[in-house]
């Protein structure tokens, strides 16, 4: 365990390898869940404010269920979510030429058209953060979905990209610049410890 502050950091975040293959799990992350993206308190006005830029590119399905059951509600087990389709697709998903779901937000994040991104939790995935109830511990974990995620698994071994190197975007913009820098001295530590002992 690594701990920076009052965070908790999983060893595997350093440890594992992973690079997404979305030519092979086609962004499935936006499928396959137990309910929406999980949003933070400050994206709620994001998703609201940036929706007339997407909702020319999401599904009929997406607009249906957006403009009548709201744009996000409330999951008891992991509070503010993105709404989803009979498919089990996030409803802010776009399906491309090859098959594969990708964030609309994002499309226009790209595009010029939105300054936020995505959802902090889509943009760190497969690292999972949870929160301590009673006090401001956060705990970020790596936990890549079987068999979806097997794919991204291979390819970063193959590519030998450690998962916080894959995540660093993510990472900084969650916690900065300065904890991603302490994150990856701790990481060349351990892979200096790790070569030695060969």
């Amino acid at each position: 365990m690594i701990v920076i502050d009052e965070i908790y950091i999983s060893d595997e975040v350093v440890e594992e390898q992973f690079v997404c293959d979305l030519n092979k799990c086609k962004g499935g992350c936006c499928v396959d869940g137990d309910a929406g993206a999980p949003l933070t308190n400050e994206e709620l006005n994001e998703v609201i404010n940036g929706y007339e830029k997407i909702k020319h590119l999401i599904t009929a399905e997406g607009r249906k269920i957006v403009e009548t059951e709201g744009f996000y509600h409330y999951d008891q087990e992991f509070g503010w979510v993105t709404p989803t389709i009979s498919n089990g697709m996030c409803a802010y998903g776009i399906v491309d030429e090859k098959g594969i779901v990708k964030c609309a937000f994002e499309q226009q994040y790209y595009a010029g058209e939105l300054k936020w991104k995505k959802p902090i939790s889509c943009h760190l995935y497969p690292i999972k953060i949870s929160k301590s109830k009673n006090t401001e511990q956060q705990y970020v974990n790596y936990e890549p979905r079987d068999p979806m995620c097997n794919p991204g698994c291979v390819n970063g071994q193959k590519l030998k990209v450690p998962v916080y190197v894959f995540l660093k975007e993510a990472i900084i913009r969650k916690y900065g610049e300065d904890f991603y820098e302490v994150l990856s001295q701790i990481a060349d530590q351990y892979y200096a410890s790790k070569e030695a002992k060969k």
